[in-house]
């Protein structure tokens, strides 16, 4: 696994029903590494549990990162744990930043649509390109306006348009509001599952190229494991291992002294992914777009298995 830092819990901020900011500084006043909009860290908490949080202030600031997180009704100690036990001063270990839902700067229009705590890494990506000076354009949807971080903010921009389902009766018209932008834009989506996957239908159906969007919830099949066994073929090390029916790739491969970074365990955080040289990977990450699962050319080795009897792994 890559080195962690440590950082002390400089302030915690309540910034919706639910959703709590934490700002993150070098306890001796270091600068931390640099970041760009999209990216996310991952938080060893002191109960041993790992969870990734997307960056959502200034990659301009050097001296601090912040996370918005919120409290899960379904957590299994991570986000309830940062509620109801971490507090100011405390220190903790952090990765340094990793980004799966990089903002292309260079294009000439984007389109930002955030559900919820997928605000986080859509807030960065914004006032990225309104510092740039680049045309943007945000759709804010969440449960309630009391769910939602920053709204007031927000709201007082011009190019942002909310929809809060207790307001307007049910869910936002995805698709009326993607058909009426350019399709030459680059369309970003950050949300709950229902969400990305209407969007990610939506955009195909509809001739927009250029989508980009993240999870920050597991893919609904992570927990299948390999139903036969299948051999791992690994070109840099010069060896050959087997991995059990039932055994993830990254315990077998942990178990044959192979160094792989990884972190969440849940094809989530894109910590572990490999380049395959030959095979047919079982994607089962919520990292990687259509397009690159059809490449076959990566795979996150924490999840995801083997269609067939082999692969051959750039490890």
């Amino acid at each position: 696994m890559n080195s962690t830092l440590t950082v002390r819990v400089q302030s915690m901020r309540f910034e919706a029903e639910g959703i709590v900011s934490l700002e993150l500084v070098s306890p001796e006043g270091a600068e931390l590494p640099p970041f760009e909009a999209g990216a996310h860290i991952d938080l060893h908490l002191p109960n041993g549990i790992q969870r990734s949080y997307s960056l959502l202030n200034s990659p301009e600031e050097r001296g601090r990162y912040v996370v918005g997180i919120l409290k899960d009704r379904n957590s299994r100690g991570g986000s309830r744990y940062v509620h109801d036990q971490l507090r100011v001063g405390m220190t903790l270990a952090i990765s340094a930043p990793r980004n799966n839902f990089a903002l292309d700067e260079g294009v000439g229009q984007s389109v930002l649509i955030a559900g919820g705590i997928g605000i986080t890494p859509i807030y960065c990506m914004l006032n990225r390109l309104q510092k740039l000076g680049k045309p943007a354009r945000l759709l804010y949807c969440a449960r309630s306006r009391s769910e939602a971080a920053f709204v007031e903010e927000l709201l007082a921009r011009d190019n942002v348009q909310a929809h809060f389902d207790q307001e307007q009766g049910g869910p936002p018209d995805l698709r009326g509001f993607l058909a009426s932008q350019p399709k030459d834009a680059h369309f970003y989506c950050c949300g709950p599952t229902p969400m990305l996957n209407a969007f990610e239908a939506l955009c195909e159906e509809l001739g927009l190229k250029n989508m980009h969007l993240e999870r920050f919830a597991a893919a609904e099949n992570v927990e299948a494991v390999q139903g036969s066994e299948y051999t791992a073929q690994l070109a840099r090390s010069n060896k050959v291992i087997t991995v059990p029916a039932g055994k993830s790739l990254l315990d077998a491969l942990l178990e044959a002294g192979i160094d792989v970074d990884h972190s969440c365990r849940e094809g989530v955080c894109g910590a572990c992914e490999t380049r395959v040289l030959d095979g047919q990977p079982e994607h089962r990450d919520g990292v990687l777009s259509k397009t690159e699962r059809e490449s076959n050319k990566m795979m996150m080795v924490c999840v995801s298995g083997c269609k067939g009897r082999s692969l051959v792994l750039d490890l």
